[in-house]
């Protein structure tokens, strides 16, 4: 048997993390995506970014009053390259 590859960028803890998140709810503010994943911020902003950079997932920066506030929103690329790495993993699971 021969195993599909496993995305490298879901791959890690925290990028799977967030993308988990953002499957379930589609959008997330920074805060709420950092108490859940109990990331530091900057490890967190940097894992974002990538996710990003990739088109996995969009990022909108606004305002809440006069706080800054990151919105972060699955897109459908996201939504496609979560499903197939959760279809790869599984096919993992099979070996028997």
């Amino acid at each position: 048997m021969i195993f599909p590859t496993l995305d490298p960028l879901l791959h890690s803890e925290l990028r799977l993390a967030v993308m988990s998140l953002l499957v379930s709810a589609e959008e997330a503010e920074f805060p709420y995506i950092k108490e859940q994943t109990g990331a530091t911020a900057g490890n967190l902003s940097v894992q974002i970014d990538k996710l990003q950079a990739a088109n996995y997932i969009e990022v909108e920066k606004t305002f809440k009053g006069k706080k800054p506030c990151t919105i972060c929103r699955i897109t459908p690329v996201g939504l496609k390259a979560f499903k197939d790495y959760v279809k790869a993993l599984k096919s993992y699971l099979k070996v028997k």
